[in-house]
């Protein structure tokens, strides 16, 4: 099935390709990239060249890292550290000594579970995941999801491609634009010397396109391949991407009369369009996805390529949404999905505004994997206990914690009912009570968190524990 031909102010369809010899050069390189083209009503995922997708060796290697006692909640590990394959193999509980408070923690059937879950999702969509690594920048993490079948990685900046290029990442879709020349340097060393990485990157101005072939072509090229480049979409008030189709337009030409780059597809970000499932942030998630589409196929039709593109959204807060709105690009194109929440989801706004609850009945149901555990400080008022855990440890951007459970000295858990965060400052939090409510200095107290990426940020290890606590994992993070 051929993109669709309805107009989009801006666009015109392209004469054969054959007329414009360094066009049907990009096309040639733009078919080997994306494959064989992918027709009809379903599009399943390509498979990694080899293997997993990425290095099963290098991620082995993390495990028989020494751990420093000074690792932030490693202090009782002792002067000699330890390992995480040596936690794993005690195995060891979180509450056993070895490990000091605050600590965060990630719930190993939830984690899991999550993943399951999204990834049966996308394909009952038929659509691919290309999860943000982002979230936890946690290569044991991220080896699971490619494991569940995701297509490939998100990342955002030249860093996270670097850290997933590390550990072999073979597919990874730079969400974002790419300006800098030593950032360019190393993607274009990094294409040269490994045939089987497949980066692509975003695009969205004539200056953009212009400045990223200059600094390939100055970085001494890509070895007869070209970089696959995502005109993307923005909105009005939105961060990056074309405003309109006319400029979507003029940025795809840029990039068919350029040297080094093609058009592999066209994404945009509907996240910031709105904070909550109402009516009208529904509405407005769904018309600019409507624009994706139709974008997308009028590039591709530019383009004078009839095989599949790339359609990419982020699908975090809105994967229902974002995915039927979509729907009618999976005949002709793969669409990518970059969810990166979900992996952990939490207790603050995605429990908020995310369709795949319980509650709401969902075969998908997510559920919240972290706990950040805290001790109780002090009991300085009637209604107040300070703990041990501030905005050092926590994401606040999205909402304060949630208190959710009790860990008295005698071993003891128990839920906290009614309590609330007021406030953090960078190493105490602010526990509004009952004045009925038992919280005794020394107990701990479990947290959920709000917005999953600005809290694993402060920390080097997720500890995956079991439903006994028992470490399941300890996974380095490198933020």
């Amino acid at each position: 099935m051929k993109p669709p031909a309805s107009p989009v102010p801006g666009f015109q369809r392209r004469p054969p390709a054959a007329q414009y010899g360094l066009r049907a050069r990009n096309l040639a390189a733009a078919r080997e990239y994306r494959g064989p083209s992918r027709r009809g009503s379903a599009v399943t995922p390509t498979p990694p060249a080899t293997g997993h997708g990425y290095d099963p060796a290098a991620l082995a290697a993390l495990g028989a890292t020494r751990i420093d006692q000074s690792a932030k909640g490693f202090g009782g590990v002792g002067a000699d550290g330890t390992t995480g394959d040596r936690l794993v193999a005690g195995p060891v509980g979180v509450f056993d000594g070895a490990f000091t408070f605050p600590l965060l923690t990630v719930d190993q059937a939830a984690l899991a579970g999550n993943i399951e879950r999204m990834s049966r999702f996308s394909a009952d969509h038929q659509v691919s995941l290309a999860p943000h690594a982002k979230t936890t920048m946690a290569a044991h993490v991220l080896a699971r999801q490619l494991d569940a079948g995701a297509w490939g990685l998100t990342v955002a900046t030249v860093t996270q491609a670097q850290v997933c290029r590390r550990f072999g990442v073979r597919r990874l879709l730079l969400a974002n634009q790419l300006v800098d020349p030593a950032a360019i340097g190393w993607l274009a060393a990094e294409m040269r010397d490994h045939p089987q990485f497949e980066p692509v990157c975003y695009v969205d101005s004539i200056q953009g396109v212009s400045l990223l072939d200059e600094a390939l072509v100055r970085s001494g090229g890509l070895a007869g391949r070209h970089l696959g480049v995502l005109v993307e979409l923005g909105h009005a008030g939105g961060r990056t991407g074309c405003r309109t189709g006319p400029a979507a337009a003029r940025v795809t030409e840029a990039v068919l009369a350029s040297r080094t780059l093609q058009v592999a597809g066209v994404a945009g970000y509907e996240g910031g369009l709105g904070p909550d499932r109402s009516p009208s942030s529904l509405a407005a998630v769904r018309a600019f996805c409507g624009r994706l589409v139709d974008v997308a196929g009028q590039a591709a039709s530019a383009a004078g390529s009839d095989s599949s593109f790339l359609v990419s959204a982020g699908g975090s807060a809105y994967p229902d949404v974002v995915t039927d709105a979509l729907s009618g690009a999976t005949g002709w194109a793969r669409v990518v999905l970059r969810s990166g929440c979900y992996v952990t989801h939490d207790d603050g706004v995605y429990s908020r505004v995310s369709p795949f609850t319980d509650a709401a009945g969902s075969p998908w149901a997510l559920t919240s994997a972290l706990r950040l555990w805290a001790p109780v400080l002090s009991r300085p008022e009637p209604g107040l206990a300070v703990i041990g855990a501030g905005r050092r440890d926590a994401g606040f951007d999205q909402g304060f914690p949630v208190p959710l459970q009790r860990r008295t000295r005698a071993g003891s858990v128990t839920s906290v009912e009614g309590g609330r965060i007021t406030r953090l400052d960078d190493q105490h939090g602010y526990l509004e009570l009952s004045e009925a409510t038992a919280l005794d200095v020394g107990d701990l107290v479990g947290l959920g968190v709000s917005h999953p990426c600005t809290t694993i940020d402060r920390w080097p290890y997720l500890v995956e524990v079991d439903a006994h606590h028992r470490v399941t994992g300890v996974f380095p993070t490198f933020f």
